[in-house]
């Protein structure tokens, strides 16, 4: 068995109900958008930045880095799932770009506010669930939660990964 469908079907056994499971649909999309938020609120030195093409400008800061990062894990685990993931966190640093121009709010307090009710969803799906959350024993889980999400969808869609 491959490795990420290992990872998969250890993370779905604390994800069985289906309020649960739905919660987990609109929750870890959120919390994923929200941290990398957070983080886009930490900018780069400009001694980084302004090396970079100006259209590059809005996307230069820490949530990005950790994208980056992020996107090699789901290549090592599964290039159809990465190609997802990838595609889903430019959704994801284009809505944060345009958070931070329209939204009037500091981008670290609207993200703060979403990552905090996001949180409170998931606690109580799991709750609900009688469960602990996967990453309790293994913060590698923290990274599955949104391939499980991606695999749903896939599934839906009948692509195979």
């Amino acid at each position: 068995m491959r490795k990420i469908d290992t990872l998969l079907a250890e993370y779905a056994v604390s994800h069985q109900t289906k309020l649960n499971i739905a919660i987990h649909y609109i929750c870890v999309p959120l919390i994923f958008f929200s941290l990398i938020g957070l983080l886009a609120s930490i900018p780069i030195p400009n001694v980084i930045t302004n090396t970079l093409p100006v259209f590059l400008m809005p996307y230069a800061h820490l949530g990005t880095i950790v994208l980056i990062f992020g996107l090699f894990y789901y290549l090592k685990l599964s290039k159809t799932l990465f190609a997802g993931m990838l595609f889903f966190s430019v959704i994801v640093l284009l809505a944060i770009n345009y958070v931070s121009l329209f939204i009037g709010i500091p981008l670290w307090l609207s993200m703060l506010i979403i990552f905090v009710l996001a949180w409170v969803g998931q606690f109580i799906g799991h709750n609900h669930e009688g469960k602990k959350p996967s990453f309790l024993k293994d913060l590698q889980f923290l990274m599955i939660g949104p391939a499980w999400t991606m695999s749903h969808l896939f599934d839906a869609l009948n692509i195979k990964f």
